[in-house]
Order: C-alpha cells, then sequence, then structure tokens
C-alpha cells in the first residue's frame, strides 16, 4: 500500500455536531480507532481531536501513511475458503482460530495463514498485525468474515460496516427456553469491575440485537436461537443475550449454566455462537452477494442429543 491523501469533503448542516472521529470514519471508510490513530499522527488536516465537534462547512484530509510489513509470518494453514475473487475472500473460521497476532499469540492465526494463501496480496489498512482484516470474530465463535486483498476493497467493505448494512446472522444455543422473538438494545462498554470484559454501561456505544426462536432444546432447558445485529459491538449478543438472563451455552465469562442443566450443556467447552449469514455490496461489481455456512459439528452434535435426550 502506498501512501493516499483522502478528501473529505464539507460537512452538511445535518453533520453538525458530531463527533470528529465518528465523521471522518463515516465519510472515509476507515475504522474510528484508526482514525484516531491518524489524529494523533498528525495525519488529518487541519488537526482535529477525535472527540471535537464538526461544524458545518468543514472539511479535512487524511493522509493514510504506507502500511509496514505485516510482522506475522506465513503459515500454510488450511482455510475454508466460501469465496475468492481478486478483491476478497470470505472464509469459515473455525471455533478456537484466533483472527489476528496478539498479546501471547503469534502463530495459527487466521493472519497467518492469509500471508500464506494470498502471498502479500492484501489490504494495508489494517495494520502492520492485521493485513487484510475488515472485522473479527470471536477465538471460540465459529463461522463467516470477510478479508479484503487491496485497500479500495477494504475501505469500501468497512465504510458498510461503519453504517451497519452489512447483513450478519448468527446462530446460538443460548440457556433456557427463549421467548419466540424480541430486540435487546443497551450501550456496550467495557466492564467497570473487569476491563477484560464488556457490559451494558450508560456511556458505551449504542447497541441493538434482534433475536427469534429456532427450536427449544432439551426440553426448554436450552434452544437454538438466531441473532441479527444492527451493530456489531465487542462481545455484542453474548452480553445482550446475558442481560435477559439466555446466556450462552459454553460462555464461562458471560455466563454460567443454571442448576439442573443436564451435562451435555453445562460441560460444551465453547461458547455455542456462529456466523451463518454474511452479505454485503462487493466493493467492484456493486451487486449484493450473501453467503451461509452451515452449523459446526459440534453445535449440530449438541442438538441432535436434545432429540434424544
Amino acid at each position: 500500500m502506498t501512501e493516499k491523501i483522502l478528501t473529505i469533503e464539507p460537512a452538511t448542516p445535518d453533520e453538525e455536531g458530531t463527533r470528529a472521529d465518528k465523521h471522518l470514519s463515516q465519510k472515509s471508510g476507515l475504522s474510528r480507532v484508526q482514525v484516531s490513530r491518524l489524529m494523533t499522527e498528525g495525519c488529518v488536516t487541519p488537526p482535529v481531536k477525535p472527540k471535537d465537534k464538526i461544524h458545518t462547512g468543514d472539511a479535512f484530509t487524511i493522509r493514510v501513511p504506507e502500511a509496514q510489513p505485516a510482522t506475522a509470518k506465513p503459515q500454510a494453514i488450511p482455510l475454508d475458503i466460501v469465496y475468492e475473487d481478486a478483491d476478497l475472500l470470505v472464509i469459515n473460521k473455525p471455533a478456537g482460530m484466533v483472527v489476528h497476532p496478539g498479546a501471547g499469540v503469534h502463530e495459527g492465526t487466521l493472519v497467518n495463514a492469509l500471508l500464506a494463501h494470498c502471498k502479500g496480496s492484501l489490504s494495508g489498512i489494517g495494520g502492520v498485525q492485521r493485513p487484510g482484516i475488515v472485522h473479527r470474530i470471536d477465538k471460540d465463535t465459529s463461522g463467516l468474515l470477510v478479508v479484503a486483498k487491496n485497500d479500495t476493497a477494504h475501505q469500501h467493505l468497512a465504510a458498510q460496516l461503519a453504517k451497519h448494512t452489512m447483513t450478519r446472522t448468527y446462530q446460538a444455543i443460548v440457556y433456557g427456553l427463549c421467548p419466540a422473538s424480541g430486540k435487546v438494545e443497551g450501550n456496550i462498554g467495557r466492564s467497570p469491575h473487569n476491563r477484560q470484559m464488556m457490559a451494558i454501561v450508560p456511556k458505551g456505544k449504542p447497541a441493538k440485537t434482534h433475536y427469534q426462536l429456532i427450536k427449544p432444546l432439551f426440553n426448554g432447558k436450552a434452544s437454538l436461537i438466531e441473532c441479527r445485529l444492527e451493530t456489531g459491538r465487542t462481545h455484542q449478543i453474548r452480553v445482550h443475550m446475558t442481560s435477559i438472563k439466555h446466556p450462552l451455552v459454553g460462555d464461562a465469562t458471560y455466563g454460567h449454566a443454571p442448576k439442573g442443566t443436564p451435562d451435555i450443556l453445562r460441560l460444551f467447552p465453547r461458547q455455542a455462537l456462529h456466523a451463518a449469514t454474511l452479505g454485503f455490496i462487493h466493493p467492484t461489481t456493486g451487486k449484493y452477494m450473501e453467503w451461509s455456512a452451515p452449523l459446526p459439528k459440534d453445535m449440530t452434535l449438541l442438538i441432535q442429543a436434545s432429540d434424544v435426550w
């Protein structure tokens, strides 16, 4: 990726009062984290701070420096590639695979596998340790995510993600008999009691999760549900479902098995969550595309066990 200059058009009256990081993120297709970092590094002209308010007529340029080479090493790890073209890949990630290197994890990640598969053809906007990664799912969550092969595709996809126009549905197994359908709203941010966890907090980011019951399991001890995200906050489904007393089976961080839970549920080794559907406008063709991934074997076996329980 060579250095790029992004020109942000003058703000309209409707955009008056918007936070600068949010405004520039929506206009550029970069994430708010990326925009904030570029502000700190003096790459936004005129200079502005993330929390500053936008005024009508404000215009900016953003200098996106050339990306540094990835420090992660390519590794020939098999990938379940659902779709691939010159601009992007859609991957069905297995549970247990970390998306990108982080503290204490430097090998065996999706990024390591992508560096080997794509042989350098990945976008650089994601930063040194996250080439091509537009969004992520937790290590112990399985399912679909999209990876950008070039910066144009990355910016286009990131903009859809920021505007919440990307289709994402999940299937989950939760404790208890879930209502037929519903919506959970609650701002999500870092827990004031444990910074490693997320929680519903007054000053968190707005979050909405729609859910519907697919099938009761284990005579109402659990439920298979589908969740549709309006927003994409960290651990959103896990936090929201716990807040309505239907935590995810296997989620030792946010939920615990109620009394009387069958051992087969209580001992499930991960949060029973799968990114089942992913859809977006293709950055080059302009056509809407959508993919689905079937439930992984461990969740399928758990559902089958319910039928004979």
